[in-house]
Order: structure tokens, then C-alpha cells, then sequence
């Protein structure tokens, strides 16, 4: 994946012919990936820096304090050091308001067909409980199959919690167990029974299915909004 750097706007040359070049090269990728539809981790990257940009926007202070310095002169006896700023700062405030100004223009295009993607194929999905659910959500499989194909893939979760002082979220880790063939004889709730005798640290797991009538490429789009959709599920339906 083509990176566009966490501190791309300040680092290095703070030019704006040269951050736009760095800029539409890193948005052409994007357009790539979009145009086969694959959205992660894409779309996800191209909303850190749209909200970084407008974080930088609205606070000026970020930008002066990542500005990169130099020690002129050190007393390491009382730990006094004097910097001297490589670069006149009302020159590069200028510089960079027209780069941020831009920078913002030109990733809400992208940014709106990656969320159009999202929206489509999210519309496209049908989830549901492979049987009962039982009390306990935060562990179990997710079964994520396409329409026409009879193979599908069945993956174990694991839900996390992450908190801080404001608030918490959830988080999902996933690990792929195999393909299975689904038939008249083998159904997801058959499949469901031999994850129970083949795993018995699950006796009663929690499991779903989730069923795309879009063909879309799975490891960059199908599974992260499944496993968006899961981490929904669960975050809204709590049973303990």
C-alpha cells in the first residue's frame, strides 16, 4: 500500500508545489483501489488525514509546535537549551494554510466514493444468528459466505475493549479457520455443530452469518464491514 505519511505536512520541504505532488500521487492510489473496490485499510487511512488536516485547521498551535528545530546552543549544567526555529514562521503559516486549504479540497471526492462503496455494499449484506444466541456475544465464529457460491469462509472472533478516560470501544479480533462447502445435507447450522465437537472450549459460541449478494474482493472490503457489522451487532445488543 502506497502511504501517504502521518506527518506528511510538516516533514521535509514545506513547499506547496512539492506537498501537492506527494498529495495527488497518494490520492491517485486511493482511486485505484476504489475504482476495484477494495476499501480497507484505504478508506479508513483517507479519513485519519482528512480529520488530521481539519485538527491542524482549527488548531494552529499543532502546527507551530511541529515545526522541526535545531539546539544552538545546550547548558547541560542547568539543562537550558535555546532553539532556533530553521524556518520564519509567518512565511510557513502562509504556506501551509494554502496546503492544508487544498490538501482538504481535493480528499473529499475520494473521500465521498469510499463512503459511497461502503454504503453499497453494507446494503448488499444480509446478517444474521446461525441459531440461538446465546448470553455470551463476545466470542464465537463469523461465517461470511456470497451469493451463488456455495463455498463459504468461517472465521473465529474474538471481542476486545478498549477504554480511556472519555470512553470505550470495542474491538474484534478474527482468525480464519477454513472454507466449508455448504449443501442440502450440510447447512450453516451443521457446520455450526462441528465447530462445537471440533473446539469444545465453545460449547455454546456464538455464531453469524454474514451473506453478500455483491461480489466484491473479500480481504480488503468484505471482511472489514463484516466485521464492522459484527462489532455493531454486539456493541448494541449486549447479553451480560
Amino acid at each position: 500500500m502506497k502511504k501517504l505519511e502521518e506527518d506528511w505536512l510538516t516533514k521535509g520541504l514545506i513547499d506547496f508545489e512539492y506537498k501537492k505532488y506527494i498529495l495527488l500521487d497518494y490520492l491517485q492510489h486511493i482511486k485505484e483501489q476504489f475504482k476495484e473496490r477494495r476499501l480497507y485499510p484505504f478508506l479508513s487511512d483517507l479519513v485519519f488525514h482528512y480529520n488530521h488536516l481539519l485538527t491542524i485547521e482549527e488548531q494552529k498551535k499543532v502546527i507551530k509546535e511541529a515545526f522541526p528545530k535545531r539546539i544552538t546552543k545546550a547548558d547541560f549544567k542547568k539543562l537550558e537549551f535555546t532553539y532556533q526555529k530553521l524556518v520564519e514562521e509567518e512565511e510557513i503559516m502562509e504556506e501551509l494554510k494554502a496546503i492544508i486549504e487544498f490538501a482538504l479540497s481535493k480528499i473529499k471526492e475520494p473521500l465521498k466514493e469510499g463512503k459511497e462503496i461502503y454504503e453499497y455494499v453494507e446494503s448488499g449484506i444480509e446478517f444474521s444468528p446461525v441459531g440461538l444466541e446465546p448470553l455470551r456475544l463476545e466470542e464465537g465464529y463469523l461465517f461470511i459466505s456470497e451469493e451463488n457460491l456455495p463455498q463459504f469462509k468461517v472465521y473465529r472472533y474474538m471481542m476486545t475493549v478498549f477504554q480511556n478516560a472519555m470512553e470505550s470501544f470495542r474491538g474484534i479480533h478474527t482468525h480464519f479457520i477454513g472454507d466449508y462447502i455448504r449443501s442440502i445435507h450440510r447447512t450453516f447450522e451443521n457446520v455450526k455443530g462441528e465447530l462445537v465437537r471440533t473446539f469444545t472450549e465453545l460449547p455454546n459460541p456464538a455464531t453469524y452469518l454474514v451473506h453478500s449478494k455483491v461480489i466484491v474482493p473479500h480481504q480488503e472490503t468484505l471482511l472489514p464491514i463484516a466485521k464492522r457489522m459484527l462489532v455493531r451487532h454486539v456493541s448494541v445488543n449486549p447479553k451480560n
